[in-house]
């Protein structure tokens, strides 16, 4: 007499039940619903990686069949599951699709459902129950990574690459040959799997054609056509783990963390070492006894267990600020603050009294706070934001405070001109780097006499609309009028303003760096 049994999605996509076959020593009949096969074809077109480990694990089943010489048998049942069906298979409609088949056939359900198993047996059916898989698999793709590793790169029919160096200093080197998309396939398992298996693993994101995968320290991006062109895995792991003591800060530093600093903004370019900071920075505050939670999307933080790291609640960050505000923590780090919705949330728990801590991508230390110009009012900014710290190369190499205070702006004469002012400050010496302030519906950041010692570079120019709003606010000008721009008595430029209240350059196209240079060498500009 066979066996029979009907396996469940939650058995086929984990491969339990190849295991099953292998200590049934009689004749078994294999019983796959139809609602199966469609929960896993769906899955697949989806591009997701438990549909293709299900439809694999079928393949698999079939060519079990075949070599048993007629001792395992397969058949499919049922009718293709109905419109209304799938509408409802959240509210579990495909469950009782397979538990309706099982019934009929007077077959065994196998599961590794907790739930789907309860159900069967209050229904009076006959289930097996198999625990979640416990087994550590180790990718072959971890074998790639050597000391000097930071990120692995394999896309079918071409070369692999890694990206070696140390932090700041990184160099894309090839280190093998061509590999096809079947041994990127077997890659692809061998990941999902692990992540399954290993109580240190999280399929963080799959959506259509990508798949985010964290395993231990290791983050795995596993993109597939339609979103890329062609099968591709990209694994990074951190380089190395930091104390704060490695990085040689000053004892007012040191203090000012520990005492004042209760919005930080940790900025840098891509991989010099921005969330290694962070980790050393939530290990510090581990050791001052406070509590730590981290928001990140997807969790590749190294920090101690202890700190509870929370992603996205039902695909919103808001609602993860809304319960750590709950949770009330002494700080938050907030990874990759990239997004406008990002940094409101990131200004809503500053605000509430949440210590924030957030990483953001910045080329310059100015760069993180220009990136909240627009994005939350003015005014609150230092209320939200306290510290900058650009880490270069995984180094500290700029550190500033924030101020608010009334005064007239740098580069500006009148005193009727006196508004609120933030002043952007290095930390170490207290001179004034920068400052923030509107002028009428623009924010204008301008660096000062000591922020402009280091080189202008473009993106510190004045463009030719901030021009002409410096024009008009130095001097006042008559439609129609031809008018001279002098700096230090020297002419540099005539405009005109026309009926329409435009100004037309009529020579010097590089004015507004002209006029950025004399207002940041103190000379004196007329308008006459």
């Amino acid at each position: 007499m066979k066996t029979k049994i009907v396996p469940d999605t939650s058995v086929i996509i984990d491969g339990r039940i190849t295991e099953i076959l292998k200590k049934e020593k009689g004749d078994v009949e294999i019983i796959i619903p139809e609602a199966v096969v469609l929960e896993l074809e769906k899955q697949a077109n989806l591009g997701r990686e438990t549909g293709f480990d299900g439809l694999n694990e079928l393949k698999s089943l079939r060519q079990i069949s075949e070599e048993s010489e007629g001792r395992i048998t397969i058949k499919f049942y049922g009718n293709p599951p109905t419109k209304e069906d799938v509408k409802y298979a959240k509210f579990g409609r495909m469950d009782e699709l397979i538990r309706k088949t099982a019934e009929e056939n007077d077959a065994i359900l196998v599961t590794s459902d907790k739930i789907q198993a309860l159900v069967s047996e209050v229904r009076g059916l006959k289930v097996r129950y198999i625990g979640p898989k416990v087994r550590k698999i180790r990718p072959h793709i971890f074998n790639l990574f050597d000391s000097e590793t930071i990120s692995l790169h394999l896309k079918e029919n071409t070369p692999i690459f890694a990206k070696k160096g140390k932090v700041g200093n990184f160099e894309l080197v090839k280190i093998g040959s061509k590999i096809s998309r079947g041994e990127l396939e077997k890659y692809t398992r061998e990941i999902v799997e692990s992540a399954q298996a290993d109580p240190r693993g999280y399929l963080e994101m799959e959506k259509r054609g990508v798949a985010i995968v964290q395993l231990g320290e290791y983050r795995i991006v596993i993109t597939r056509p339609p979103f890329s062109d062609g099968l591709e895995i990209t694994a990074v792991k951190p380089l190395v783990k930091t104390k704060l003591s490695d990085y040689g800060l000053s004892r007012k530093l040191l203090k000012r963390l520990a005492e004042r600093a209760e919005g930080i903004l940790i900025a840098g370019a891509p991989g010099h070492g921005k969330s290694t900071f962070a980790q050393a920075l939530a290990e510090f505050y581990l050791g001052k006894g406070k509590v730590i939670k981290t928001m990140e999307h997807p969790r590749d933080l190294q920090v101690p267990d202890i700190v509870t790291q929370y992603i996205e609640l039902e695909g919103s960050m808001e609602q993860t600020g809304d319960i750590l505000l709950l949770v009330r923590p002494d700080y938050t780090i907030f990874d990759e603050v990239r997004k406008t919705k990002d940094f409101q949330i990131f200004a809503d728990m500053r605000l509430a009294g949440v210590g924030m801590i957030g990483v953001t991508h910045a080329n310059r230390a100015i760069d993180a706070i220009q990136r909240l110009v627009g994005r939350v009012e003015l005014g609150i900014i230092p209320h939200i934001v306290d510290t900058i710290i650009f880490i270069e190369s995984g180094e500290i190499r700029e550190v500033y405070e924030l101020r608010m205070t009334v005064k007239i702006p740098f580069g500006m004469r009148e005193a009727d001109l006196a508004r609120p002012v933030i002043e952007v400050r290095d930390f170490e010496t207290g001179s004034p780097q920068y400052e923030l302030y509107s002028y009428g519906e623009e924010v204008v950041v301008i660096p000062t006499m000591e922020g402009v010692k280091r080189k202008i570079s473009g993106s510190e120019e004045l463009s030719i609309s901030r021009t002409k709003k410096l024009i008009i606010l130095h001097s006042r000008i008559h439609r129609d009028e031809f008018v001279k721009i002098l700096v230090d008595g020297r002419e540099i430029s005539t405009v005109r303003v026309n009926r329409a209240g435009n100004i037309k350059i009529k020579r010097n196209t590089n004015l507004g760096r002209v006029l950025q240079e004399a207002i940041n060498s103190g000379k004196e500009i007329r308008i006459s």
